[in-house]
């Protein structure tokens, strides 16, 4: 007989994609801060984001590169200023990524001693005593409340102690506010009242504290606030409808978009 012209099963079984991971870790925020920490994968796609970024090597040393695709620099410590497109490279590294909104006072003060180019090296110091602050808490499996704690005190410890610089309380009120309600649609105009101006004074001074309009700052809060949830333990599709988002995918979009990656590429440990 001739030989058998049969299929190869195994060839022909439809291959299951594999799953890419850009982090393994913890995602946890505070009132105007966050904190993500772990190990870190490769680079991650160009994006931009409203916070600024500070991003402490626990072991090794991570990479930036700013979005006109110049060299890629290592760092122990580096801040990234808001809103400024980049990469980011965690080496397959151990990781503490703060992120801090600017229109906070600790925000303001961490752009007045370090503001400059839109990626800024941290001294070795300071750098050491942040990793000090956030590794030890990480690697004793510290609950949420005890790293939340360490974040704060890091972020402390990189704002030069208690900053005095003044936030209009307007716009703290309005923030606030839309805090709380997040799972719901909010308007400009009911953001307004809350701040007692009228909706286009409203905008303008929105824009001019936080460096974000209104909308944008909007879906911000709202996209890190899904991925902490997920993070967390429920659906990326929950997370997505609870927060505001059409569906999973649209979150997915506005991730990438403002962190690099997809959210489903980040594993809780």
């Amino acid at each position: 007989m001739g030989a058998s012209k049969g299929l190869n099963k195994a060839a022909d079984l439809p291959k299951t994609p594999r799953r890419v991971i850009a982090g393994i870790g913890r995602v946890l925020l505070w009132e105007g801060g966050g904190l993500w920490i772990g190990r870190s994968a490769g680079p991650v796609q160009t994006h931009a984001h409203h916070a600024i970024q500070v991003s402490v090597a626990l072991t090794g040393a991570v990479r930036f590169r700013t979005a006109d695709r110049t060299a890629w620099r290592e760092y122990r410590g580096a801040l990234v200023m808001p809103h400024g497109p980049h990469q980011f490279d965690g080496n397959e590294q151990s990781v503490a990524q703060l992120f801090v909104e600017p229109e906070t006072a600790q925000g303001r003060a961490l752009l007045e001693r370090h503001g400059g180019r839109q990626i800024v090296s941290l001294d070795d110091e300071l750098s050491e005593q942040v990793s000090k602050t956030l590794h030890g808490a990480y690697a004793a499996r510290a609950s949420d409340e005890a790293l939340v704690a360490a974040g704060r005190k890091a972020v402390t410890l990189l704002s030069g102690g208690d900053p005095a610089l003044e936030v209009d309380p307007r716009i703290t009120r309005a923030i606030e506010w839309m805090g709380e309600r997040l799972h719901s649609p909010v308007s400009l105009a009911e953001a307004a009242r809350i701040a007692h101006l009228s909706p286009s004074r409203f905008r303008h001074l929105f824009m001019a504290q936080t460096g974000i309009s209104f909308r944008g700052y909007l879906l911000w809060v709202r996209v890190k606030s899904a991925v902490s949830a997920a993070m967390s333990g429920i659906s990326w599709t929950d997370a997505a409808q609870a927060w505001g988002f059409a569906d999973s995918a649209h979150l997915s979009r506005t991730c990438r978009r403002m962190f690099g990656i997809a959210p489903s590429s980040l594993i809780r440990e």
